[in-house]
């Protein structure tokens, strides 16, 4: 009886095994930790980058929420690229949505000089001030967007955004 058991596990293992070779492609796009695959990429011993390759990766690893990965490459696109600002818009985007205002606030400085007064601008400041809470002077970034382009979709829905924050009472 326990010989037959003992069989019986091992060609349960085995078909296991021979299954564990097999990919498909559901589970293809999947990594530990929720990532994507295609997010794991390691480029931190790379000397040299492409004019865009940390800015892609700095989108990627934002647009999959993986907001502290895209803080880490964003800081190193802005010390490689220092007026590059995509790099910086990225770097305090994701300061922000990982509670860095220290670095946020930095990079939004910096972008201020680089283009300021743009709805971009505007609109990037004023979510930052949106999360941390300061609904006025978010207010104050929003409307400064829509005063330079009122046709502009980003900054309806954070001005959307906003209205439903001042809705729904703090907790």
């Amino acid at each position: 009886m326990v010989a037959v058991q003992i069989r019986c596990l091992t060609l349960l293992l085995a078909g296991v095994m021979s299954l564990a070779g097999c990919q498909s492609s559901s589970v293809d796009d999947l990594a530990a930790f929720g990532d994507s695959a295609k997010t794991l990429e390691d480029d931190s011993a790379v000397a040299f980058y492409k004019n865009d390759e940390l800015i892609t990766t700095g989108k990627l690893q934002f647009q999959e929420k993986n907001y502290g990965k895209s803080y880490a490459v964003y800081k190193r696109a802005v010390a490689i690229f220092p007026e590059d600002p995509s790099a910086w818009l990225g770097f305090a985007a994701s300061a922000d949505m990982i509670g860095r205002f220290d670095s946020s606030d930095r990079a939004y400085l910096q972008l201020s000089r680089m283009i300021g007064n743009t709805p971009v601008y505007y609109n990037n400041i004023g979510y930052s001030h949106l999360l941390r809470g300061d609904l006025p002077k978010a207010r104050r970034y929003f409307l400064k967007a829509y005063e330079l382009d009122p046709g502009n979709e980003t900054t309806a829905r954070n001005l959307e955004l906003m209205k439903n924050s001042v809705n729904f009472a703090q907790r």
